[in-house]
């Protein structure tokens, strides 16, 4: 079975003492940023459904993972389902412009999987494979966004860095690992990613299924189940410079909890406000120049929390608000009368410029008209978090705080501990602290 011969060997050899120091210290932050996002995600919907359907139908499952602060444990498979849509049910996780989707969420439920509960493991093998499963990822994104007509969901290629991430820590040789990739490729959810922006519902992005089917994937590789050959991986993946360049650390961070396409126009808002005195009752309208896709972010009365976290209007509404854009805003956005009756005032006009810059660069500008005529723009914004302008370290540990704050802040403080700390400490340190209930 033919792959790329120089992935099989990224795959298992790749090794913390010989990765870089700055790609290191970009695993610790994506892994620290994952994990908040997941405490987060947990008082959502979507995240408790998940879970239960992971105890009901798996939870006799002979090798088992936890589920992220929760208590119980599944069958691997099932944990990697739960605990992705636990992280992507809280639209805060870290994520690649090019490849216009989302690696994290689904490459740490796929650790996690495998390694909770395995002997000898330690964080610096979880921050290997870690980085292992978003140089597979992202790579096998952008050459599915280069190759395939449609706008595919993540989980459609993060699968295929799961089952990178399942080959790896399974010790599969290389032909299994070549199959686990096919077998993942072939049964990734290709989800059309727009028809989830036009009607946001708890699939998100399908990164759920992606980890789900990434982790069968390797499982079955390891019994013998063969796949097709992965084109993702055979000719269409860029692995010419694997180990070269490091896409982990172009990834971005995002500061709100909603959909990266609508932080331009809300980092603009939050901007003016700062700028000038903003009286929420006197303005009369509000318009978004932005690009095409982030103005298909439209529902104004957002009921869930998924379309608030698909929604430009009540996301910039709810910052200009309350002055910063918190998940508990998110969580219950029905409840949010001022938020709600300010987005009905905004509307999103797509800018042919900004739509051709897309996804390399995301822009937004904000045109607010108040009832005495007077009026304030912004310029056009780019968002905080990309690498040319990222969240620094201690801007990321606020945000963990923040976000785990569910947890209590001697939990919260031991996980950043133990993620920030030395490379020698067991794994069965973190997922203790992460697999018991809040």
């Amino acid at each position: 079975m033919s792959t790329e011969p120089a992935l099989p060997a990224f795959i298992h050899r790749t090794d913390h003492p010989d990765l870089p120091v700055e790609v290191v210290h970009q695993a610790r932050r994506c892994l620290l940023d994952l994990i908040g996002v997941a405490a987060a995600g947990t008082g959502t919907s979507l995240s408790k459904i998940l879970r239960d359907h992971a105890s009901r139908h798996a939870g006799g499952s002979r090798q088992t993972s936890g589920l992220l602060f929760d208590g119980r444990r599944v069958g691997a498979a099932h944990a990697a389902l739960a605990n992705a849509g636990t992280i992507d049910a809280m639209d805060g996780h870290d994520g690649h412009r090019l490849a216009k989707g989302h690696a994290g969420v689904a490459v740490l439920p796929a650790v996690l999987a495998l390694m909770d509960g395995a002997p000898g493991r330690v964080m610096g093998d979880l921050l290997s494979a870690l980085v292992v499963g978003y140089e597979v990822c992202l790579r096998a994104g952008m050459a599915l966004h280069r190759t395939a007509a449609d706008y595919h969901s993540s989980g459609a290629w993060n699968a295929i860095g799961a089952a990178a991430v399942g080959a790896r820590v399974l010790g599969l040789d290389e032909q299994a690992t070549c199959h686990a990739l096919g077998i993942a490729e072939y049964s990734a959810p290709r989800g059309p990613m727009m028809r989830a922006i036009d009607h946001p519902t708890m699939v998100k992005d399908s990164s759920a299924w992606g980890a789900q089917a990434g982790v069968a994937a390797a499982l079955l590789a390891r019994e013998g189940f063969t796949g097709a050959p992965a084109e993702l991986v055979d000719g269409a993946l860029e692995s010419h410079d694997l180990g070269v360049r490091w896409r982990i650390t172009e990834q971005y961070f995002k500061p709100h909890p909603v959909c990266r396409w609508a932080h331009p126009a809300v980092q603009a808002g939050l901007t003016l406000a700062r700028e000038h005195d903003l009286p929420i009752d006197e303005i009369e309208e509000i318009e978004v120049i932005t690009f095409d896709a982030a103005a298909r972010l439209r529902t104004a009365a957002p009921r869930t929390t998924e379309e608030a976290q698909y929604s430009l209007p009540f996301a910039l509404a709810s910052a200009l608000v309350h002055g910063e854009l918190a998940p508990d805003r998110i969580l219950a956005p029905q409840h949010d009368e001022a938020a709600l009756e300010l987005a009905k005032k905004i509307r999103s006009t797509p800018s042919a410029e900004m739509t051709d810059e897309f996804p390399a660069r995301r822009r937004a500008e904000v045109r607010i008209r108040f009832t005495d005529g007077r009026s304030h723009s912004s310029a056009p914004t780019l968002a905080d978090g990309d690498p040319e302008s990222p969240l620094s370290d201690d801007v990321l540990l606020e945000k963990f705080e923040d976000y785990t704050r569910p947890l209590g802040r001697r939990r919260s403080d031991s996980i950043a501990e133990v993620v920030l700390g030395e490379m020698d400490r067991g794994v069965d340190e973190l997922t203790r602290l992460l697999m018991a209930p809040i």
